[in-house]
């Protein structure tokens, strides 16, 4: 009670100053039990009547608070003259101390409240709303931002007879990959500039592997052919769906107002095959898809790594199985880079 009737005291002598000077004095005197009054001095009546249309909430914020402690133990405020402005909302301000810690504690006519020590900056119940608000968007994500848009390769681990690399050589810009999921994003630990996150999700994605040559794809009896077409193609692909879990633990950052600025995130998935199919188009337009398993493996699992600069988000992902089983196609592995919108 005595650091916050010292508190108003002071802030209000503050504001008081800023009235007109004159001649007589008055002073207010407020009662609290037998033993404790509040005195509040002005040079003329006016000077107090004043008081009352001040927002103690919003000059705090706006006319830039410190909050320090005098060589006598007394808790005071210093008020900069230059920014004071008159608000017309009540408002609580309780001062205390704790361990040598002062805490100052605004209270809103809402009945929101703002917590802050005095060695915190001066962060006030609005920049914490908009630093939780910022936050709490990234706790869900759909659509695409569960999954993304991006390219495919093959990355070739070793040589395997009658499957050489020249033999199903695909189109950089025309093997895309697609993703769509529902994902939540949970703070493990969170700290002020600096957050350690969840990423979970359930996924479904399409790798498109469009081959360079008028090949078509096509499960033969010992294994997967790459035919030779015969003929002039618009476009052949071979796709794979999938449906997938990956688990990626993310480091954020986070600038003063809470807003994402950088993120980095490594860590596992697994997945499995539901549809492939092979599809080419002629170049009348014709199209022509057949489904089969293509001697594919049906379970994936692979390592990912999400990468964020404020609201551009990218993902690389490796397949750590092969594509395909032991000497039914090429011994390679899916490579999966692009973006999530």
């Amino acid at each position: 009670m005595k650091y916050l009737l010292t508190t108003l005291m002071l802030l209000f002598g503050s504001l008081a100053w800023a009235a007109p000077e004159s001649v007589k004095a008055d002073s207010l005197v407020i009662l609290f039990g037998n033993k404790t009054r509040l005195v509040i001095h002005s040079d003329d009546k006016e000077g107090i009547r004043q008081l009352s249309g001040y927002d103690l909430n919003k000059i705090i914020r706006d006319m830039g608070m410190k909050l320090d402690s005098s060589r006598n133990g007394e808790t005071y405020i210093v008020i900069d003259q230059n920014k004071v402005q008159r608000y017309l909302q009540d408002t609580v301000l309780v001062v205390t101390r704790k361990d040598g810690e002062v805490t100052v504690t605004i209270k809103e006519s809402e009945g929101d409240r703002t917590d802050r020590s005095d060695d915190e900056d001066n962060s006030w119940s609005n920049r914490n709303r908009d630093r939780d608000r910022h936050r709490n968007r990234e706790n869900w994500n759909f659509g695409l931002e569960a999954g993304g848009l991006g390219l495919n390769t093959l990355i070739e681990q070793s040589q395997v007879p009658n499957y050489p690399s020249e033999a199903y050589s695909l189109r950089p810009l025309g093997s895309r990959y697609v993703s769509l999921g529902i994902g939540q994003l949970p703070t493990v630990v969170r700290g002020r500039y600096v957050s350690l996150k969840l990423f979970y999700s359930l996924e479904v994605s399409w790798n498109n592997f469009m081959f360079d040559n008028d090949l078509i794809a096509q499960k033969g009896p010992n294994g997967i052919l790459f035919a030779d077409a015969g003929r002039e193609l618009k476009k052949s692909k071979l796709t794979v769906c999938s449906v997938n879990i990956p688990f990626v633990p993310r480091v954020s950052f986070y600038n003063r107002s809470g807003r994402k600025i950088f993120h980095l995130g490594v860590g596992a998935y697994a997945g499995y095959r539901v549809d492939s199919y092979s599809k080419i188009k002629e170049l009348d337009g014709d199209k022509d898809r057949r489904h089969s398993n293509f001697y594919l493996n049906d379970f994936r699992y692979g390592a990912v790594v999400h990468l964020g600069i404020v609201k551009t988000n990218f993902f690389v992902k490796y397949d750590l199985n092969p594509m395909f089983k032991e000497g039914k196609g090429p011994d390679v592995r899916a490579l999966s880079f692009g973006i999530g919108l």
